[in-house]
């Protein structure tokens, strides 16, 4: 295997679990193992990889979900073995920080761009390339929030690898001084590994914390929280949007530079 589409069709079942030829052409992406048990209790279909590093399911309509777990580093590398079915858009389901008065735990978020700071993504293109989601993507999932009588902010989100910096005060003034409205570990990564693999791309956050002040900073009891009241909402708005875009959605066309 001395070429990337042979590695990652090798390594797309081996990380997931589950065979290629179960894979959809819409694919929502999340860190979290209970957004794959509800999508697959929701369709009644199987669960893959369970012991595996990412778990799968796939519905009759061919919409897959996939946990590839936390961090630059993992979604740079589900961007790259999605490559081996080259599917028709990708959603990133994932919570964030919020940095802003405007940005109240469970609202959502469809960012308009992301910071590069984690450092990952400089693999795949210079500093200096801006991670950009897929405009018509992105534009059909806002339609959608609205749809169903949501509101969402926009702006732009920081990607980080540095998982604990609540307390660091310097860092705080960097997010306030860059105009950031969140904080996350994927965003950045998956638009540019994205757009360097001609993948469409988007990401649907939601905040769960507000870590800028002591008494906002994420616990297990806050976190629970957000779950119980927000996360069904948001799967549910990834769902139909990638289900709809199949449909009704407009031809994403990728150039070559």
């Amino acid at each position: 295997m001395l070429n990337k589409y042979e590695i990652t069709r090798n390594w797309l079942p081996r990380y997931t679990g589950m065979p290629l030829e179960k894979f959809g052409q819409n694919i929502l992406l999340t860190n979290f193992s209970n957004y794959v048990e509800n999508f697959a209790e929701m369709f009644s279909c199987d669960i893959y990889g369970i012991g595996k590093p990412m778990q799968a399911a796939t519905n009759d309509q061919g919409l897959t979900i996939i946990n590839f777990g936390i961090g630059s580093s993992n979604a740079a590398t589900i961007m790259d073995l999605l490559t081996a079915i080259n599917p028709h858009g990708i959603l990133f389901l994932g919570k964030c920080g919020g940095l802003k008065k405007s940005t109240e735990i469970g609202h959502f978020i469809l960012p308009i761009a992301a910071i590069r700071g984690e450092g990952t993504s400089n693999d795949y293109f210079d500093p200096i390339v801006p991670a950009l989601p897929s405009f018509k993507l992105h534009k059909f999932v806002s339609d959608k929030i609205i749809e169903h009588g949501y509101e969402y902010r926009t702006g732009v989100i920081y990607t980080t690898n540095r998982r604990v910096w609540e307390h660091d005060e310097s860092f705080h003034e960097r997010l306030k001084a860059l105009t950031c409205i969140g904080i996350d570990m994927e965003t950045a990564t998956l638009f540019i590994v994205g757009h360097h693999n001609q993948l469409s791309r988007g990401a649907l956050l939601l905040v769960s914390d507000v870590p800028v002040i002591p008494e906002g900073v994420k616990t297990e009891a806050s976190d629970s929280h957000v779950t119980q009241n927000w996360a069904d909402v948001h799967l549910k708005l990834g769902i139909e949007s990638m289900m709809d875009l199949e449909g009704n959605g407009e031809r994403i066309k990728h150039f070559r530079y």
